[in-house]
């Protein structure tokens, strides 16, 4: 991949990729609570869940901090 990207464009792609993350880690949890593939279910929800909190600091940086 060797397009040059413009810095909204850049924005918008790692808006799309943490809202993707976000569902990807709806889906994985709602896999997690029960029955056969439970363990591997739960990694791959905090694995999606990482994924959002290092993209909302990025495109939001200390929104987190101030949450808490």
């Amino acid at each position: 991949m060797t397009d040059v990207v413009d810095s909204d464009e850049l924005l918008r792609r790692m808006q799309r990729a943490r809202a993707c993350a976000e569902r990807e880690a709806r889906v994985w949890r709602e896999r997690s609570e029960g029955g056969e593939g439970a363990d591997d279910a739960a990694v791959r929800t905090l694995a999606y869940e990482v994924v959002v909190r290092v993209l909302d600091e990025i495109l939001t940086p200390g929104a987190r901090r101030e949450e808490s």
